[in-house]
């Protein structure tokens, strides 16, 4: 296949997916002087890009056709079969040497599928998925994990710049998601610990900022806590990252366990209590809403507690 060149003057950017996260990635690009075409099922939530200058499409399809190098981050690893392999899917839309970056958190073996029917066509493809939530892709601070062929994730570093702090090559296809759910099985029990902590000190009569000053910067100290915390406080329970696409991550991790004849109980826990997050209408509130589930099992009305 022919190599790869990217230079902001000369490659242009194809961006599927313009929600919470995608719509700040994409526009670092931009800010880097990257021209970009972008679609999204919901057009408004491309209504500043466009303002911003870049170029509508109506279809994935319609994004590869007028783009060298594309980007997806959709919700559900259905959605990235459906925008990248489908009839009017990117893959339909390249030409040889286009490339193809997976940002979605899906299925390793999505990816890895993707990489093949991609490369039959002299398509390259690279699976890339991203942590650091709503506040990562704003100050484009992302950590983003990337498996694929190497001289081509190294031949993106300028978009990986653009967009990420901490950019790792895992190894071949799928490398980056199964890294990624190592990632979600991280976070997953330790937003437990971090709503179970704030909910103790609130039970025990504690001033919960006064609290973090203690904790947040000691050994119990972590992401969640510093970020997500404060916002728990505040009843801001506005999505950094998605209950219900916390669920699908991690639905994908334990089924990748289960295949690899691993037994995760702490990641199993986490996934029946956002279950029930998810049943008590937070599906679409960020995944720091579990906070909200917890309190109402120990009969504490967490937004309206004084």
């Amino acid at each position: 296949m022919p190599s790869i060149t990217i230079t902001p003057s000369s490659t242009r950017i194809g961006w599927i997916g313009t929600g919470v996260m995608g719509k700040s990635m994409v526009g670092h690009l931009m800010d880097a002087g990257f021209s970009a075409t972008v679609y999204s099922r919901t057009k408004s939530k491309a209504d500043d890009l466009i303002n911003k200058g870049a170029q509508w499409a109506n279809s994935p399809k319609e994004v590869a056709e007028a783009s060298d190098l594309i980007f997806s981050i959709v919700g559900f690893p259905s959605d990235v079969r459906e925008v990248l392999l489908g009839e009017n899917g990117a893959l339909a839309g390249c030409d040889e040497g286009n490339v193809l970056v997976d940002m979605t958190t899906s299925d390793p073996s999505l990816a890895v599928e993707v990489y093949n029917r991609a490369k039959e066509k002299g398509v390259h493809s690279v699976d890339a998925p991203v942590s650091g939530g709503d506040v990562g892709a704003k100050n484009g601070t992302l950590s983003i994990m990337i498996g694929g062929d190497k001289d081509v994730v190294e031949a993106l570093n300028p978009c990986w710049e653009a967009m990420g702090k901490t950019i790792v090559y895992q190894g071949e296809a799928g490398s980056g998601q199964h890294t990624k759910m190592v990632n979600q099985t991280l976070i997953a029990t330790n937003m437990i610990g971090v709503c179970e902590a704030l909910l103790y000190g609130y039970k025990a009569g504690l001033d919960l900022p006064t609290v973090m000053k203690s904790v947040s910067t000691g050994a119990a100290g972590s992401w969640s806590l510093s970020n997500l915390g404060p916002r728990i406080m505040d009843n801001n329970f506005d999505p950094g990252f998605f209950v219900e696409h916390f669920i699908k991550d991690m639905g994908i991790a334990l089924a990748e366990a289960k295949k690899m004849g691993l037994c995760l109980p702490g990641l199993a826990l986490a996934h029946q209590l956002y279950l029930s997050v998810q049943a008590q209408d937070h599906g679409r509130d960020g995944t720091h809403a579990l906070q909200l589930a917890l309190a109402n099992l120990a009969g504490v009305d967490w937004k309206n507690r004084s």
